[in-house]
């Protein structure tokens, strides 16, 4: 009986942590966001180990607070006032993964900062749920784009440069856009730079130099991440590389299959591009396997096609869940090898000179 009480007693505190949890698992800043926060971390840290265990909620569970994705004080939230005249917001969605947060999107905020010290770098991210986990995990706050412009309205901001990380012109840049307007008569100029990826183009044959450079300096890495000195020798050795993007069902999918198209003209035989989302259709898991398949490779490498690698990197492409690209490949049984490179692509520098290219057009 003594067993019983203390087992629902346990229960009871984790599920008291798994509502907090949920509360904060929302895209929506409210007033009490901050509060609510920082009582899911309280109540988290009076629970014992076993009843961490039992956490579990529609969003909770006890990876949220429990975790290890690195040292979050090795960050910088780019949060502090006096900013001056001119801004150079940088907007990226977001990761609550503290390693890839500060390898890949402070690898561009620190290129940005180098290439333009006239300007004051600033960061916001779209992702409020992934704000709110930073905040409530480990206390780093970061301003979501609301919060990020009325910064800079309070700093007397007179020119501002935005410079998304986003991949391409789908729904977070149009959103991005969409609220920039609000704020347009707040400030003398504000300009908004190409995402990395660039314009859209009509169909999936078209390319353009921003493709064709990130094409390039993502595969070189991938190339000497996995020991080989070219492309061609991983090709003899018979390895294939597959980038996971997320994939989207905005109109900008096509640019996943733009991609593939400039891998294959760049001669990237053996580089496939695939989508989390399987949009467009062809980039789906499924799909990209029977590819890789019909193509003879029997050794695969799989690397994100993500500025982060937060969650989808290492869950959705390299978890050990069924789901996961990684136990996709291995099920087919139809390959030696099967490895995964964790890594963003805003830790590379030639990615990051693509977004350094760009908020150079954007300032002219």
């Amino acid at each position: 009986m003594v067993s019983e009480v203390s087992g629902d007693e346990d229960q009871a505190a984790a599920d008291e942590v798994a509502e907090l949890i949920d509360a904060i698992y929302v895209q929506k800043w409210t007033e009490e966001t901050d509060s609510l926060c920082a009582q899911a971390k309280e109540a988290w840290d009076k629970l014992t180990d076993t009843q961490k265990a039992l956490v579990e909620g529609d969003d909770a569970d006890p990876d949220y607070f429990g975790r290890d994705t690195g040292d979050a004080s090795k960050d910088d939230p780019l949060n502090a006032d006096g900013i001056g005249e001119k801004e150079l917001l940088v907007v990226s969605f977001g990761t609550s993964f503290n390693d890839s947060r500060a390898n890949d999107i402070g690898g561009i905020e620190k290129a940005l900062a180098a290439a333009y010290p006239d300007y004051s770098v600033r960061r916001a991210f779209t992702a409020q749920i992934i704000i709110n986990h930073v905040n409530a995990r480990d206390g780093e706050k970061i301003d979501n784009v609301d919060q990020a412009l009325q910064r800079a309205v309070d700093n007397g901001v007179k020119e501002l440069v935005v410079q998304p990380t986003l991949l391409m012109h789908g729904a977070e840049y149009d959103e991005l856009v969409e609220t920039l307007e609000g704020y347009k008569d707040k400030f003398d100029k504000v300009v908004v730079a190409e995402p990395l990826l660039g314009k859209v183009g009509a169909d999936a044959k078209e390319i353009n130099d921003d493709k064709k450079a990130v094409a390039e300096a993502i595969t070189a890495e991938a190339v000497k991440t996995a020991g080989f000195a070219t492309l061609a020798d991983a090709e003899k050795d018979g390895v294939a590389f597959v980038f996971m993007g997320h994939g989207t069902s905005h109109t900008a999918k096509v640019t996943y299959s733009q991609m593939q198209t400039q891998m294959d003209q760049l001669g990237n035989t053996n580089v496939f591009i695939g989508t989390v989302e399987g949009e467009p259709e062809e980039t789906a898991l499924e799909n990209v396997i029977e590819a890789v398949k019909a193509a003879g490779y029997k050794k695969v490498v799989l690397r994100p096609l993500m500025v982060v690698a937060g969650d989808h990197a290492n869950n959705d492409m390299a978890g050990d869940d069924d789901d996961s690209w990684k136990s996709g490949f291995e099920a087919a049984d139809a390959f030696d090898e099967i490895t995964c490179q964790i890594a963003g692509l805003g830790s590379i520098e030639d990615v990051q000179k693509v977004y350094v290219e760009h908020t150079a057009s954007a300032i002219k």
